[in-house]
């Protein structure tokens, strides 16, 4: 060949060459051929996999790094251009480590089909491991695997098959799971063990893709469990464990071999030393905590299948070595199958002394282990995690994170009434020292905790205080908001609030923001405690304590540019109540009196839009409305939870207790807004009022009983659970100004006097000044005598519009009021704005409605107050 490669002379080939490459035959052809093949023992080898490794750690740079992986792809990428190249095991294996950095690598998957085809086994095991690396189910090429993994299945070398298995296993689709499903429960009857164990691991993950298989593996996979080899068994309690866990058909089924399981898994504990399985001293703990595990599912929630269990899980807790962690791993699965079977109660508080143990092991994945499952099992058998208090609580404050965070979870979860007087002293040391992160949770939890397990309010309190000081600025909204409820319902014990709490505000509280807000709200509510009231005998009583005293450490608080806009918002709202709580004396104004004034008075220029409306508006309670601000700024009612109503959201916006449940609202309201300001206004203290609508309110908060009336005493004391007064009475109450802002006339019409009678509709004139007028048009349905519809009209007959008009209504708790959105806001000069509003009553009765009308016209705001008191009966026809 060589010498005609040379010369180029067909003589010098043998006879026999001489005769296959006969000129006669294509000589062309043939000559091409030959030169091909000598070029391909002429070309040099590739790269191997272990140089390329090299040049590609050797780079410097990702540039470097790519330019190498490049260049390598592309020479391999011409390689596959050959039908019969020599190297493209070599190639393959180099592109997957390609494909493991990172890069594309998907050019080669065709190239691992060519190599399963091969007859080598060293091509087949390249090429299925690249199939499981490049291809999934979402690949065409995945599809062409199929008849190449069915003939390699029924292979006659336990290798081929091996690797068929595995790669099904791994790259299956539902439709290839399928198909080749009975080869994979065929193989599970294998004589060859390594055959079996392959094909149950493939029966697991086939399983897995497609669960209605799973009936055709139960013959094959019950016969694993009678198997001496031990791999075989890990993979037949594998494939059993999943079974169970994706049906409870095939759970019920495979109860009956709790006694294999236990038989086995004694063997395991009472077998002597065996080099084969042994492991730091332990027989096969692997297939240990596989069966461990499947007892768990197995016994779950049955008592007798638990009873066949407990003595083999004692046994096992009670003989298993400790020293290594491969025995420790074994135990912690025996905790976890007692805690979750139905145990018998000596077993549970044995699993949890186990738990305790590793409590006090030096290695901190064996004490994260074991907090975390004590942290499972402490609503199961409290008491016997109670025992290990102690070593808990000394869990706080090891260095680890996760650790202490644990430890701090299990420890609220230990809290109970004996204990809560000492959980809490350590808690509150913990938060004293704890990182920020775990600040905030931990106040929350103190909070919690106090407030259900509280032995006494005043404790309650201490508690509340401690937290405010330990946590600072990491306390949450939430533990302000408890405080200042607690103090609030707690009378008894607000000389002691207000006088720790003036205590802690003399110090710097820049670190302590929520304290502080707790604080000045605390002191703007019973200032006159802390100045005036006769000192408890275990209140700490502030010494030579004046009014001046006190302002002072408010205008700090207030100049203090480390404080936040919510702690000032607090502090100005709370001197302006100071205005009223303390004494004036013979000085007149005082002259704190004069200095609370001109501190409110800075802030209406204050760059923060907040302060700034807060300043103006307070102000003005020294100046325009200072008639008004004694009744504005009186002492909040006690402030209760709100309990749930269960009539709906009409039941809740009414206050109503005493509805019958089954009794249904008139008509379901859809919108809800926030009608704080307009509860405030109208006396949201006063249990007797009634219910209040507006256009876009139709659910409010449940209002707490209180003596007092507030506002609704200044709107001309009207009660309207009572007789209505008849007009010159009311006349002579109204007349005292009462209105915060701008002019107001309050009005008592009687509506006999503007009725216009008509046959199934009233019309009433219910108010008319200043060149707006209103009238209500009443209707009732005749086929619901309970229900009134009216339409309220309100006609604008200035020369210029009146904006922001808002219409209010309220009334008695009799009824149930709902206010429809208006046509508008603003009214045209000429022009009008409706709105409907539906009146039902709980019992028959007579109909009052106190009303608030409110606008902007050319004077400014106005605010405008009046009650209709001559609506027709409700429910008689």
């Amino acid at each position: 060949m060589w010498a005609y490669y040379e010369t180029e002379d067909w003589s010098v080939l043998p006879p026999e060459l001489n005769r296959r490459f006969n000129p006669a035959f294509n000589m062309a052809s043939i000559k091409q051929a030959f030169n091909e093949a000598v070029e391909r023992v002429r070309m040099p080898a590739p790269t191997r996999l272990r140089d390329l490794i090299r040049q590609i750690r050797a780079a410097r740079t990702a540039a470097e790094e790519r330019t190498v992986v490049n260049k390598e792809c592309a020479y391999i990428r011409s390689t596959f251009r050959e039908e019969d190249s020599v190297w493209r095991c070599r190639n393959i294996a180099k592109l997957l480590y390609i494909h493991m950095l990172g890069y594309p690598a998907h050019f080669g998957q065709l190239e691992c089909l060519k190599l399963i085809a091969s007859t080598r086994f060293t091509d087949k095991r390249i090429g299925y491991l690249g199939a499981m690396l490049l291809l999934d189910e979402r690949q065409d090429v995945h599809l062409l695997i199929t008849n190449c993994l069915k003939n390699d299945l029924n292979s006659t070398t336990q290798f081929v098959i091996g690797l068929a298995l595995c790669t099904l296993g791994a790259i299956a689709s539902p439709g290839m799971a399928r198909d080749l499903a009975a080869e994979v429960e065929r193989l599970m009857k294998s004589p060859n063990a390594y055959i079996r164990k392959k094909a149950a691991l493939c029966a697991f993950r086939i399983i897995r893709r497609v669960p209605e298989l799973m009936e055709m593996f139960l013959p094959a996979t019950r016969s694993l469990l009678t198997e001496k080899n031990h791999g075989v068994l890990i993979t037949g309690v594998t494939l059993i464990t999943e079974m169970c866990e994706n049906s409870i058909d095939t759970l019920n089924h495979f109860k009956k071999i709790v006694p294999n399981l236990v038989r086995i898994l004694k063997n395991l504990i009472l077998a002597g030393y065996s080099p084969e399985h042994d492991v730091s001293g332990v027989s096969d703990p692997f297939l240990q905590v596989k069966i461990l595990r499947l007892l768990r599912i197995l016994g779950h929630n049955d008592v007798e299948t638990s009873e066949a269990m407990n003595d083999i899980l004692a046994q096992v807790a009670t003989n298993t070595e400790t020293s290594k962690n491969v025995g420790n791993t074994i135990l912690y699965e025996t905790v976890l199958s007692i805690m979750d079977i139905k145990s018998e109660s000596g077993l549970r508080v044995l699993a949890v002394n186990i738990l305790g143990r590793f409590l006090l092991n030096n290695d901190k994945n064996i004490r994260y282990v074991a907090l975390n499952t004590l942290l499972k099992t402490v609503y199961v058998d409290t008491s016997a995690v109670q025992r290990h208090r102690s070593t808990i609580l000394e869990c706080l404050k090891d260095p680890d994170v996760s650790i202490r965070r644990r430890a701090m979870e299990l420890s609220f979860a230990l809290v109970n009434t004996s204990n809560i007087k000492n959980m809490m002293k350590e808690l509150l040391l913990f938060l004293e020292r704890a990182d920020p992160e775990f600040k905030a949770q931990c106040s929350s939890n103190i909070v919690m905790s106090a407030e259900r397990y509280a032995p006494n309010k005043r404790w309650h309190l201490e508690t509340l205080f401690k937290v405010l000081v330990a946590a600072g600025n990491y306390v949450r909204d939430d533990v302000v908001a408890c405080t200042i409820q607690l103090i609030s319902e707690t009378q008894t014990q607000q000389a002691y609030a207000v006088n720790a709490l003036w205590h802690a505000l003399e110090k710097d509280t820049f670190d302590k923001q929520p304290l502080a807000q707790v604080a000045t709200w605390c002191i703007g509510e019973y200032g006159d405690l802390l100045l005036y009231a006769q000192p408890h005998e275990d209140v700490e009583a502030p010494v030579n304590l004046t009014e001046d005293d006190v302002i002072d450490v408010y205008q700090r608080l207030l100049w203090s540019p480390q404080n936040t806009v919510i702690t000032k918002q607090y502090t100005l709202l709370s001197l302006t109540k100071l205005s009223t709580r303390f004494q004036c004396g013979n000085d007149r104004p005082p002259r704190f009196y004069r200095k609370i004034r001109q501190i409110i008075d800075t802030f209406g220029s204050n760059l923060h839009i907040e302060l700034q409306q807060r300043g103006i508006e307070f102000s003005q309670l020294f100046r325009k409305y200072d008639h008004l601000r004694l009744a504005l700024l009186e002492r909040m009612p006690p402030m209760e939870t709100a309990k749930p109503q269960a009539n709906g959201i009409i039941g809740i916006a009414n206050g109503d207790q005493d509805v019958e449940e089954e009794k249904p609202p008139i008509e379901q309201v859809s919108a809800s807004t926030d009608s704080s300001a307009l509860l405030d206004l109208l006396g949201s203290s006063d249990l007797g009022m009634p219910s209040i609508s507006s256009p876009t309110t139709t659910a409010l908060p449940a209002i707490t009983p209180v003596t007092n009336n507030n506002l609704l005493d200044l709107l001309g004391g009207l009660d309207l659970s009572t007789t209505p007064a008849s007009p010159a009475s009311v006349i002579g109450q109204i007349q005292s100004p009462s209105q915060p802002f701008g002019p107001s006339t309050n009005f008592m019409v009687d509506g006999l006097l503007n009725s216009t009678a008509q046959n199934d509709a009233q019309t009433m004139v219910i108010f008319d000044n200043n060149g707006l007028k209103i009238t209500f048009t009443v209707e009732r349905p005749d086929d619901l005598p309970d229900l009134l519809v009216i339409n309220m009209t309100a006609v604008n007959s200035n020369i210029i519009s009146l904006t922001d008009f808002v219409f209010s209504a309220a009334v008695p708790r009799a009824f149930q009021l709902q206010m429809l959105s208006p046509s508008g806001t603003v009214i045209a000069p000429s022009g009008q704005v409706t709105q409907v509003l539906k009146v039902s009553s709980l019992n028959n009765g007579v109909l009052r409605m106190r009303l608030r009308i409110s606008y902007t016209g050319p004077s400014g705001p106005v605010l405008e107050q009046t009650e209709v008191n001559n609506f027709p009966l409700m429910g008689v026809q």
